[in-house]
């Protein structure tokens, strides 16, 4: 019988809990360190609690490539009493064949809920919260985009227009093969809260 996706993520969850409630320990932090001044520099014990999951999460993800568990999960988000459910990758495992696939698939429907919901507000760009942008340029940056996702707060709602590496399209060394574009809808000028 081959774990679920489900069933994965309650092993991290219980093996993270586990780690840091000093169940687990790893005798050699200071050799996977592999640099003795930095080893000097930190606490060890808690280093080593580092070392233990990012272990096991590694397991956890060469036993989703054996046996092609994917990665996907499916998030709801509610905004202005509307509420959409869209698949995204759990942040503790890794994306498998096919699971770039499921993003791709459900683009059109998390932008359509972000048209419908965003209506009559202001785009900015995360990056520049003072200058909107246009219809224009927000239809450029959906047609670049390979998927989309979306979270929202009480008083904005923040589209994440995604493309490349489902595993590195967060990181900014990724970028430009793997990257995202944030745009945030808001009445007036955007909060400087970090989505």
């Amino acid at each position: 019988m081959t774990y679920t996706t489900e069933e994965l993520i309650h092993f991290l969850e219980l093996e993270l809990r586990a780690t840091w409630g000093g169940k687990r320990l790893i005798f050699n932090a200071e050799e996977k360190l592999d640099n003795p001044v930095v080893a000097k520099a930190v606490d060890l014990e808690k280093m080593s609690r580092v070392f233990v999951f990012r272990d096991f999460r590694q397991q956890i993800h060469e036993y989703q490539q054996k046996h092609q568990v994917s990665g996907v999960v499916w998030r709801k988000v509610t905004f202005k009493g509307q509420t959409i459910s869209f698949p995204e990758i759990h942040n503790q495992l890794i994306p498998i064949e096919g699971d770039k696939e499921i993003l791709i698939d459900a683009k059109f429907p998390v932008i359509e809920f972000w048209q419908k919901v965003t209506e009559g507000l202001k785009y900015y760009l995360s990056g520049d919260r003072t200058s909107p942008i246009t219809e224009s340029i927000l239809e450029e940056l959906y047609q670049e985009a390979q998927w989309a996702e979306i979270d929202a707060g009480k008083e904005e709602v923040y589209l994440g227009l995604c493309w490349g590496n489902p595993k590195e399209y967060i990181y900014k060394w990724a970028k430009p093969e793997s990257g995202f574009h944030r745009i945030i809808a808001a009445e007036n000028t955007p909060s400087t809260i970090n989505i």
